[in-house]
């Protein structure tokens, strides 16, 4: 069974694993460093999870980040760049991450988690549905700095 651990103090291993992971997820960004996922981890605004994987040892195999943050019309939550290895796909570990981003997320008293997901992305679209997510009628859009 998978391990999904929140994220308090960034190690070496911590590290090596964004830095292995963070590619198979975007090809535009690098990895963060030490200093911006200890930031990350110190933020009441942002959980960071981790997955282990018992059958590989307890390697690090996936991660989601949780941000939430209060505005006048309640609690909000989004899920972020979940990534889960390549060698560990399809045995339910983005599921594992995803449920437990949605504990998190009711704990703090968010009403509901926003996520967005590429259509190429087919199998995380399916699990975001077989979780519950629902499809918003909404326009998403981007500004670039």
């Amino acid at each position: 069974m998978v391990e999904i651990i929140e994220v308090t103090q960034i190690t070496d291993e911590i590290v090596a694993a964004f830095a292995r992971l963070i590619p198979q997820l975007s090809s535009s960004n690098p990895a963060p460093t030490r200093e911006e996922l200890q930031q990350m981890a110190d933020s009441e605004a942002t959980t960071l999870f981790i997955a282990r994987d018992p059958d590989l040892g307890g390697k690090i195999v996936g991660t989601l980040s949780l941000a939430t943050f209060r505005i006048p019309t309640g609690v909000r939550a989004w899920i972020e760049d979940v990534v889960v290895d390549a060698e560990a796909r399809g045995k339910g570990i983005g599921e594992a991450l995803t449920r437990a981003a949605l504990d998190k997320a009711r704990a703090l008293g968010a009403k509901t988690v926003d996520l967005t997901s590429r259509p190429s992305r087919e199998a995380a679209n399916r699990l975001y549905q077989r979780v519950g997510f629902k499809l918003r009628e909404t326009n998403t859009y981007r500004y670039n700095l």
